[in-house]
């Protein structure tokens, strides 16, 4: 029985199909709107059983791959890094080609799939990304009305904590009361991203206490709400890993390595995987070393580490 392999290249309106049988001939092409009712509604007008179907990992890709399977179709998202050396020599490139590439590459294997996680982790990775944007703003909004009092004299330096941030502006402003209409409407934006930082910082230690593999992380010296919580996002489900140490591979905590004839060496770590999770480890694996006082033998080869090479590597 002849197989067929279709590729999608999906926009956020458009998603061109391309179908290619078991030798690579391309036997029908399209383009629908993208979501999942109209691509199955095309593929299911179409004279051929299609083995598997292909899309590039992106901000509807999930979605399209959940309605898809949901309707019967083998759909599978793969990664668009090892695709990229394919297209990348097309003289011409449009989203017609690309989904002839996506076509041939799943006719022939050459794809890595991209592990879709569970909805309750989708959910958590939404609630830290919208916590930390947050945050984010409200440290950009500290550092504009920073900067913009300096040009006047008005230094509001030195550690200060966030929650003081804001009298400690109003009090350097009592020397410059002229300049208070201007840094006023900045004070009330930044009172409101911190009222709504702590609502989501609430609903995310919530969420964590009501986490048996949260609660468990947190039992390790160093690890918080924020560690925990994103560490468990990142992982999902454990059972994908053969082994430990394939973890630190999957969040580019490896080294890179070149090997070419006589040439074999080994570089810096590759930084491939989840930048969130390497950040949050870095902060852990930090706190574990300087600021836990409880002995443990993770800690005891830190220190020791530290003492040869230096504390950044020990981290």
């Amino acid at each position: 029985v002849m197989e067929y392999y279709a590729g999608l290249d999906v926009s956020l309106k458009e998603t061109a199909i391309c179908v290619v049988d078991a030798k690579g001939t391309i036997v029908a092409e399209g383009a629908v709107p993208s979501d999942p009712e109209s691509i199955l509604d095309w593929l299911g007008r179409q004279p051929f059983h299609i083995s598997r179907a292909g899309l590039e990992i992106g901000g509807v890709s999930r979605w399209l791959r959940e309605g898809l399977r949901a309707g019967g179709l083998n759909a599978i998202c793969i990664d668009p890094r090892k695709l990229r050396a394919l297209t990348k020599i097309m003289p011409i490139k449009t989203d017609r080609n690309d989904a002839r590439s996506i076509a041939a590459a799943m006719r022939v294997g050459w794809y890595s799939e991209v592990h879709i996680k569970s909805k309750p982790s989708q959910v958590m990775q939404m609630l830290l990304t919208n916590r930390k944007t947050l945050l984010d703003k409200q440290i950009d909004m500290d550092n504009v009305i920073r900067g913009t009092l300096r040009v006047f004299g008005i230094k509001v330096s030195g550690r200060i904590t966030h929650g003081s941030f804001e009298s400690r502006v109003r009090e350097a402003l009592t020397a410059a009361p002229q300049l208070m209409d201007l840094i006023e409407p900045l004070l009330v934006a930044r009172t409101a991203l911190r009222e709504q930082f702590m609502v989501l910082h609430r609903q995310l230690i919530k969420a964590v206490r009501a986490d048996e593999a949260c609660l468990r992380l947190m039992s390790i010296p160093g690890v918080g709400v924020l560690v925990a919580a994103t560490f468990r996002t990142v992982i999902d489900d454990p059972a994908r890993f053969r082994r430990s140490r394939d973890v630190g591979a999957h969040l580019g905590m490896t080294p890179r390595k070149y090997a070419s004839g006589e040439t074999d060496r080994n570089g810096r770590i590759s930084k491939m995987g989840d930048a969130s999770a390497r950040a949050v480890l870095y902060q852990a694996g930090l706190a574990v070393l300087t600021r836990s006082q409880k002995w443990s033998k993770l800690r005891a080869w830190g220190i020791n580490i530290a003492k040869r090479r230096g504390l950044r590597r020990a981290v």
